[in-house]
């Protein structure tokens, strides 16, 4: 049955518990009544992440991300809240009513899931053409590429046929009109207006989101079938369903493995990544045909801490590993570095010498900083030290910092403070900048958070804030929008109404390290409102009198009205200040 989207918000909520979502993606250990972990959304070694199981919430308390379900389902997939709210409904088995949008957003979200729905049936029509009989060529060379039936299923090896318009003609079939499948890459349109097929003669290795659902597709030509001027490797542009930059190849297929063994291999290409799945490596992911990314890195570590980078042993791969080393080291992840003789490759390698092999490979594997200041060591000292310093700069966790720059100092040859201190210097001047920003009023930040920290905490007792005057005491926008939200939204439906901010605040209010929800600490913090408002009344009421005398009365009578009632107003305030 279809349900209204607030509805089916909470039955989501109350079928996916958000600690088992958490876990797919960090490893979550119980400390007192919290279940915490090292941030996924920053780099940290610390575990400043914090979930909530009884209001179904998270904090990190180094970057402040936070929120529910929706939240961390789309921050860590690169979802909105419309596609994280449909995906995570699909797995709930909850049906959802359409939503209604901006006339701008409906058309961006149709265009996005008719493009998912695209590479849906582009990815069966592949692989439905390997068992074809023009496929024979694909068939072969994956029989002598090793690949066995498990792998080709495993990841939906697939096939375009030497064919203009083979794709084509099935999503049209589908109900699919060209310009889609044109802006998300599938085909091609020339100079003249025709629109063919962009892959063709070619073995599709389709390229999986997190979510499961195919997102894009690499395609390789294959040996026996190439001409002079064709591309080995075909891959997908970017779309609005796919930034390869951000992407991993086998991540889906390999993220159990790697969140139950805490590490990670990562190498450079597809066939690498099905190979060691054959041969039981099934945590092994590749990037997606250009350098590593400081995206694709943050991603992966949201799965482990370790990982294990399987390159190539002549210049460009070791320069790639330096890289790739770099970036995983100041998230603050640890990795060895696996090279590979010159004249083998992963897939060589295991297929020709066997796992044995590959494990002493595996045995000599370089520590990750031993590997760069090594790489350091011989090049010029100069650009060396330029190196480190622009490194230490992007390292923002202390301990991290210190450790590291104490190696790179050691390993080079170097003094900490001739390595350290034009990153300190750096530092201490943004820290200055940003001291000189004009301060807040104090006073009233203080008030407003002190009266929305017992809103939040206590919703049902709006009335009596109310009654107090509190809503009036507001003066910072943010308290009267989300004042305004507590009052017209239901209990049942606020948080997701809330933006990012709100959710921040409503967490801290609601987490494990602020006092506990109940009748005691219920009655003391809103007397303790209702004092501080007393007092605003009264020295809001002693300003007024003192500023009517300032302006002078018309006469002697009204003159002592005023007296008086600026001396009670006065005594007033004396004893609620006590």
């Amino acid at each position: 049955m279809t349900q209204r989207n607030s509805d089916a918000i909470q039955a989501i909520k109350s079928r996916i518990n958000i600690a088992d979502l958490v876990r797919r993606y960090v490893e979550l250990r119980p400390v007192g009544s919290r279940l915490v972990a090292p941030c996924p959304f920053h780099q940290e070694t610390k575990p400043s992440f914090s979930v909530n199981e009884e209001q179904g919430t998270f904090y990190c308390f180094g970057c402040q991300a936070s929120g529910d379900i929706f939240d961390f389902y789309g921050r860590i997939n690169g979802l909105d809240f419309r596609e994280s709210l449909e995906q995570l409904a699909e797995e709930a088995g909850v049906r959802l009513e359409h939503f209604t949008s901006a006339p701008g957003q409906t058309a961006a979200h149709s265009r996005k899931r008719d493009m998912l729905a695209i590479h849906k049936i582009a990815a069966a029509h592949f692989a439905g053409n390997l068992s074809v009989g023009s496929a024979h060529d694909c068939r072969d060379y994956i029989r002598e590429r090793g690949l066995n039936r498990e792998i080709v299923e495993k990841f939906q090896l697939g096939w375009s046929l030497d064919a203009w318009q083979d794709l084509r003609d099935t999503l049209h079939r589908s109900g699919f009109r060209d310009d889609t499948a044109v802006e998300c890459g599938l085909l091609s349109r020339n100079a003249g207006g025709r629109v063919y097929d962009r892959f063709r003669n070619r073995l599709m290795f389709p390229i999986f989101g997190l979510s499961g659902q195919v997102i894009a597709f690499g395609g390789r030509i294959l040996p026996a079938l190439a001409r002079e001027d064709d591309a080995k490797y075909i891959n997908s542009s970017d779309s609005p369903i796919y930034k390869k930059g951000e992407h991993l190849y086998g991540l889906f297929q390999a993220r159990r493995s790697i969140e139950v063994e805490k590490c990670a291999m990562l190498t450079e290409g597809y066939m690498d990544v099905l190979t060691l799945h054959q041969f039981g490596y099934t945590n092994a992911v590749a990037g997606l045909g250009t350098a590593l990314t400081p995206e694709q890195v943050k991603r992966l570590s949201g799965f482990c801490s370790t990982v294990e980078l399987l390159y190539d042993g002549d210049a460009p791969g070791r320069k790639a590993a330096f890289k790739a080393c770099g970036m995983m080291l100041a998230r603050g992840m640890s990795c060895r570095v696996v090279l590979f003789p010159e004249k083998d490759d992963i897939d060589s390698l295991l297929r020709s010498r066997g796992k044995e092999a590959f494990e002493d490979l595996r045995r000599q594997a370089r520590e990750g900083l031993s590997f760069c200041i090594a790489t350091l060591r011989a090049g010029s000292p100069r650009e060396s030290v330029e190196w480190a310093r622009a490194f230490l700069a992007e390292i923002e966790i202390p301990e991290l910092f210190h450790r590291i720059a104490s190696e790179l100092a050691s390993g080079l040859g170097l003094t900490e403070s001739e390595l350290r201190g034009a990153v300190l210097e750096r530092r201490q001047n943004n820290a200055k900048t940003f001291s000189r920003r004009p301060p807040e009023p104090v006073r009233k930040v203080s008030r407003d958070r002190e009266i929305m920290t017992f809103a939040v905490r206590y919703p049902q007792r709006l009335e009596d804030l109310r009654s107090y005057g509190a809503d009036l005491a507001l003066s910072a926008p943010w308290a009267y929008r989300l004042w305004n939200k507590l009052e017209t939204i239901s209990a049942d439906e606020i948080f997701s109404a809330l933006d990012e901010q709100e959710k921040k605040f409503w967490i801290r209010c609601r987490s494990a390290e602020a006092p506990p929800l109940n009748e005691k600490n219920e009655k003391s913090e809103l007397y303790a409102i209702q004092c501080m408002l007393n007092v605003l009344q009264t020295s809001s009421h002693t300003d007024s009198v003192a500023a009517a005398l300032r302006q002078g009365p018309t006469d002697l009578d009204t003159q002592r009205e005023y007296l008086r009632a600026l001396m009670e107003a006065r005594g007033r305030q004396g004893d609620q200040q006590l």
